[in-house]
């Protein structure tokens, strides 16, 4: 089959080590069809201890394929080998890149079928997947051990990320550039667990990953995978991303992008958020700090007209507000919002400011009379870290109550005494439970850690409350 590539520039990565018998014969398995359409092919060497690079060479004299070949100045694993090799396709400017192992333990003849979703715009990346067709991989020779294995941890990967892949672990892989562009694949291991990683960075990121099937084949290449420390690496993975979004946890295993996601469960922030305005006429809302503007797009939904200011403009926010205003809350509110807004929520947004204090007062200027602003910060008391500070453990996380961007923490008491300070009556003082959509927990589990949790909640709030969300109207008569 032929490759329907049009405009786009479609780059082969072969990471390669010690395949100086077999990197040859997998270039000259790259279909005939399908050359024309290559932009180039990026030929890893990965400091092999063999001759590797010689046959690169040698190769490269005689082919008619566009061959760039490298050889690294040290080994620098699979993974640290493959971010090598990204990194060249972005700078090369290709705009898909299709991994081959030089080992040719994956076909090359598939190569049509790995790109095919992403020319035609269907996927961000794609997978190939020995599984797909019952009984193909064993009858390929796949070892039962390692079909075992792939199963099982396949299985509590998508249970814990909330994905349906039917392998993991195939090292078949075609990207989109600008893809990989937008995930923090660098910060990634150098390991045989960077294909894990970058699995949840994509899925983290809402990108769309297509399977394909494809061909088992076992021969008598080297594998230098150590399968119990592999297993060991991806379930920390797995495990730690859920963590992480939650905000325990400091990024150092799974590096995320920063963006502030939309947390939609009803005894969320955001969903207790939209609970309280989603039940008032609908009004004129300043968000600021709207990030990407979910939430934003959620309460217009429901009628109300929303300005969004944030220091970022996230690709897509403008479709989801009625007016943005890219701004650094530190310098003030900008005046080109104007004013006379009907409520003005600042969620995930004073624990950032140097003086949250004179941002608050701010605030006031721009509210209508009769209006009041919502207030939502992290609770320095609940007991993550307390616990952590009680066993002198201190230190930032990626996200969270100990988000590293954080400049002030807040307590219930404190938060109160900074709004009345400002000049502001306390309407509301509403704790928010732990994130347990972020933990990705559900169903009935989900159900069971509710009840739990907002038990716990009632009982002892600024212990077990994860976060407080405050509205309050100006003072009457306060300048």
């Amino acid at each position: 089959m032929a490759l329907t590539a049009g405009t786009k520039r479609i780059g082969i990565l072969v990471v390669a080590y010690n395949a100086a018998s077999t990197l040859a014969k997998t270039l000259d398995r790259i279909p005939m069809e399908v050359r024309p359409e290559i932009a180039e092919v990026i030929v890893s060497d990965d400091h092999s201890q063999d001759s590797t690079y010689l046959v690169g060479l040698g190769y490269q004299q005689v082919s008619d394929l566009p061959i760039t070949l490298i050889r690294q100045p040290k080994n620098l694993g699979y993974g640290g080998n493959q971010k090598a090799g990204y990194n060249l396709a972005i700078e090369h400017g290709l705009d898909v890149v299709v991994m081959l192992h030089g080992d040719g333990q994956y076909a090359p003849e598939s190569l049509p079928d790995i790109v095919e979703p992403l020319l035609r715009g269907e996927a961000d990346a794609v997978f190939g997947s020995r599984i797909m067709i019952k009984g193909a991989a064993r009858k390929g020779g796949m070892p039962l051990y390692k079909y075992v294995g792939n199963r099982i941890l396949s299985k509590f990967e998508n249970a814990t990320l909330g994905t349906d892949l039917t392998e993991f672990h195939s090292g078949y892989r075609a990207y989109s550039v600008a893809a990989l562009k937008q995930i923090p694949f660098e910060r990634n291991s150098d390991g045989f667990n960077f294909d894990t990683q970058i699995i949840i960075q994509l899925h983290d990121a809402g990108m769309r990953i297509a399977e394909v099937p494809i061909p088992t084949y076992y021969g008598d290449e080297i594998c230098y995978v150590d399968g119990l420390g592999y297993a060991k690496d991806v379930t920390k993975d797995v495990l730690t991303y859920r963590l992480q979004k939650a905000g325990f946890g400091d990024g150092s295993r799974i590096a995320l992008n920063e963006e502030y996601q939309l947390k939609p469960s009803e005894d969320s922030s955001h969903g207790r958020i939209s609970a309280l305005i989603g039940s008032r006429s609908p009004c004129r809302i300043l968000d600021l700090g709207c990030s990407s503007g979910l939430l934003a797009e959620r309460l217009q939904s429901m009628g109300h007209t929303v300005v969004g200011v944030d220091v970022t403009e996230i690709p897509g926010v403008r479709d989801r507000v009625t007016e943005f205003y890219k701004a650094d809350l530190n310098e003030g509110i900008p005046s080109e919002v104007g004013g006379d807004y009907d409520l003005v929520l600042a969620a995930d947004v004073l624990e950032h400011l140097v003086n949250p204090g004179d941002f608050m007062k701010q605030i006031r200027r721009v509210l209508a009379p009769g209006g009041s602003a919502l207030f939502c910060v992290p609770n320095i008391a609940h007991w993550y870290p307390r616990s952590r500070h009680t066993l002198g453990l201190f230190d930032y996380d990626q996200r969270g109550i100990l988000d590293a961007t954080h400049l002030r923490f807040f307590t219930r008491r404190s938060i109160q005494k900074l709004i009345q300070r400002s000049g502001y009556q306390i309407r509301r003082v509403e704790p928010v439970g732990l994130p347990l959509d972020a933990l990705g927990v559900d169903g009935g589990k989900a159900h069971l850690l509710r009840l739990v949790d907002q038990l716990l909640l009632g009982l002892w709030p600024t212990m077990f409350g994860y976060q407080f969300i405050v509205e309050a109207t100006p003072n009457p008569g306060d300048e």
